[in-house]
């Protein structure tokens, strides 16, 4: 991962991405949360039944979704018609059409209204994850675009740290001033696990034993939430847009 990709993940996208699923079909539903957990920075906030429940969180300034998972056959609306209405309300809102199968009609539909891709079931846990990685990357490029002048000068400041956090890191340096450096980006809450290992090793070279000791901590929980590796799944042909 690059120093800027990493910063517009856990700077520019303080928050998770806020993910919503419209599907009918409770094992559906279930399974693609399932895999959503396969994704970094993604948290599902709404699941929905219908099209129209669907068109009505988007009408949710509270909801605030930002990618949209929906199933085509559903009841009461269905998800292409769902799609254009939530797209004319919110142009931003990053949509992905589900069929049960690939017809040509329902794939230009989806593309003409302005869905990012489209995938046909049964689809592979890979498939999925790729294309939810290429629509992550779409939101966080819109949300680098929306910063005001206060926040992206907060990020070229954040583009200089982890610069020099990559430099002192290629140098093999443990000094104080490289430990300050890394303790900086152990601050923050969402730093990157790359950078509390290297600090790790830093105490251990400098046998500051209690500062360890809480950091490995730390590290404990982080891995106790990561979730277990999953197998491929048997949810495979998606169809991306552009």
């Amino acid at each position: 991962m690059s120093i800027i990709n990493f910063m517009l993940g856990n700077l520019i996208e303080n928050t998770k991405i806020r993910v919503m699923i419209a599907d009918d079909v409770v094992e559906m539903r279930r399974s693609t949360r399932l895999m959503l957990t396969l994704v970094p920075d993604l948290e599902v906030v709404a699941i929905v039944k219908d099209g129209q429940q669907a068109v009505e969180m988007i009408h949710n300034p509270q909801a605030n979704i930002e990618i949209a998972l929906m199933d085509i056959n559903m009841p009461r609306m269905n998800g292409i018609t769902a799609v254009r209405l939530m797209l004319e309300h919110n142009p931003e809102l990053a949509c992905i059409i589900i069929s049960a199968e690939r017809d040509r009609k329902n794939l230009k539909a989806a593309k003409e209204i302005g869905a990012l891709g489209y995938l046909v079931k049964p689809y592979t846990t890979e498939q999925f994850i790729n294309l939810m990685e290429r629509v992550v990357t779409h939101v966080r490029k819109r949300r680098e675009q929306n910063l005001s002048p206060d926040e992206q000068r907060h990020l070229e400041r954040q583009q200089r740290l982890f610069a020099l956090a990559e430099l002192y890191s290629r140098e093999r340096r443990t000094d104080k001033k490289a430990v300050r450096l890394y303790e900086r980006l152990a601050s923050d809450q969402n730093c990157e696990p790359r950078w509390l290992h290297t600090l790790a090793m830093m105490y251990v070279m400098r046998q500051e034993w209690k500062r360890l000791q809480q950091l490995a901590g730390r590290l404990a929980q982080m891995k106790a939430k990561s979730p277990p590796p999953q197998k491929n799944l048997p949810i495979p042909m998606h169809t991306p847009f552009g």
